[in-house]
């Protein structure tokens, strides 16, 4: 797996567009970089590649390149980002992408869409959530480009913004999913479409424990999916605890620092 990060150079709450952003909350910003050199290490270690791409000042929600765009099969889908504080971000990821000869697309029409931060892959579909920073109109067209099947998911809990901090595939048949944050229509399609669709309970998805990545037979998120831990095992996998409290204050976790970059492939 080759997966897409930026060190958090100028990583800050330096304005508020989540719920769980304050700008009166101060990044110590040791422990953030320690903490994502954590998270890169472990990746390494679990036989994963690292592309890294810099930190532009002034741009310092940069570091979740989740949001960066959407990637299947060496094509990508460069965001188009809801808020003005991130918007600056996008010609940056085209140029990360285009440097790594992939084939570049813009978001179609006007609407915003944030990248893997709202789509994602269980198998060769691709699930997309709506509402808070994506919109549902986008969602045909991308899945055109990009010549898969989709799922159009609409996110209804203000906490869980983006489809990455409540939904997390596990690989070709199995995603876990947080029941608060879809409408009953929305879970009615997880469950039709992921043969083994694994609902976390509430407490255990508040630790932001859905924004986790799966390498090999692992799974790394916060110390929060520990309370899914048999059902994890049921699937093949073991958890890799990673400490984000810093991230966690501009409400981003593990899976909002990676982006894979060889899905599709």
């Amino acid at each position: 797996m080759n997966i897409l990060m930026c060190r958090p150079d100028y990583f800050d709450i330096e304005y508020e567009i989540n719920p769980w952003m304050h700008t009166s909350v101060k990044v110590q910003h040791s422990v953030a970089m320690e903490q994502w050199e954590t998270l890169k290490d472990t990746y390494e270690k679990l036989g994963a590649r690292i592309t890294l791409v810099d930190q532009i000042e002034g741009l310092p929600d940069m570091v979740f390149t989740a949001n960066a765009g959407l990637v299947w099969n060496r094509r990508a889908v460069v965001s188009r980002f809801q808020h003005p504080e991130r918007q600056g971000e996008e010609p940056y990821w085209r140029r990360a992408f285009e440097g790594l000869g992939m084939e570049t697309f813009d978001t179609p029409g006007e609407k915003p869409f944030e990248g893997a931060g709202d789509g994602l892959f269980v198998g060769s579909t691709l699930f997309i959530g709506y509402g808070p920073r994506s919109d549902r109109e986008t969602h045909a067209a991308i899945a055109a480009l990009l010549g898969v099947e989709h799922v159009s998911l609409e996110l209804v809990d203000p906490r869980f913004y983006h489809l990455d901090t409540c939904f997390s595939p596990l690989g070709h048949d199995a995603a876990l999913y947080l029941p608060c944050a879809f409408t009953e229509e929305g879970i009615a399609e997880i469950r039709k479409h992921v043969p083994h669709a694994i609902a976390v309970p509430q407490e255990v998805g508040d630790g932001f424990s859905c924004n986790a990545l799966v390498v090999g037979e692992a799974i790394v998120a916060t110390a929060a999916l520990e309370g899914i831990a048999k059902e994890l095992a049921a699937v093949g996998l073991r958890h890799i605890p990673m400490e984000m409290t810093e991230f966690l204050k501009s409400g981003g976790a593990v899976r909002c620092l990676s982006l894979p970059l060889d899905t599709g492939a």
